[in-house]
């Protein structure tokens, strides 16, 4: 289940906005979201690895992509499947830079684009229950993609088999 999102400004680590939670179902919600700020912190001192990226913290897990100067956070539970936290994070991406793509560099102040909150938390309704139909269907999707990626690649291997049988005789 998704507990908390955050999106910052990765050049310096600027909160941009925030899923707003009353954190009642998050036991030290507050150590969490100062793990997150730290986290913004030090990807804008140059240490982002990877453009998407999961952490393991306690009992939750933080996903984050990083996409040109913006980073999309999240916080799921660990059993939360990692293929729609990054969908979800996906989704705001996409909207985000739809909507406030211009006004990114120029903000100045932390959450000035709390309104974006309202987004955050329909889309995060969306992908609550792991089980709707939705969401079945998207770990499904995967799963197919990964299913003929390991097809093609047996196919593969057995026409390499074929034509190293052709060169012995």
């Amino acid at each position: 289940m998704v507990k908390l999102t955050m999106i910052a400004r990765v050049t310096d680590g600027l909160p941009l906005a925030e899923g707003l939670d009353d954190g009642r179902d998050v036991k030290d919600a507050e150590m969490y979201k100062q793990q997150v700020k730290a986290l913004f912190k030090n990807l804008a001192s140059g240490h982002n690895d990877a453009s998407r990226m999961s952490v393991e913290t306690g009992p939750y897990v933080f996903h984050y992509i990083i996409e040109g100067r913006v980073c999309y956070l999240t916080m799921c539970d660990r059993s939360y499947p990692k293929k729609l936290a990054f969908q979800y994070l996906e989704d705001l991406k996409n909207e985000f830079e739809r909507v406030n793509g211009a006004q990114i560099e120029t903000a100045a102040r932390p959450y000035a684009f709390i309104k974006f909150d309202t987004f955050i938390q329909k889309t995060k309704k969306m992908y609550q229950d792991t089980r709707t139909q939705r969401n079945v269907a998207k770990l499904n999707d995967e799963l197919y993609e990964v299913h003929q990626i390991m097809t093609r690649n047996v196919q593969e291997v057995l026409g390499v088999g074929e034509k190293l049988d052709r060169k012995i005789d």
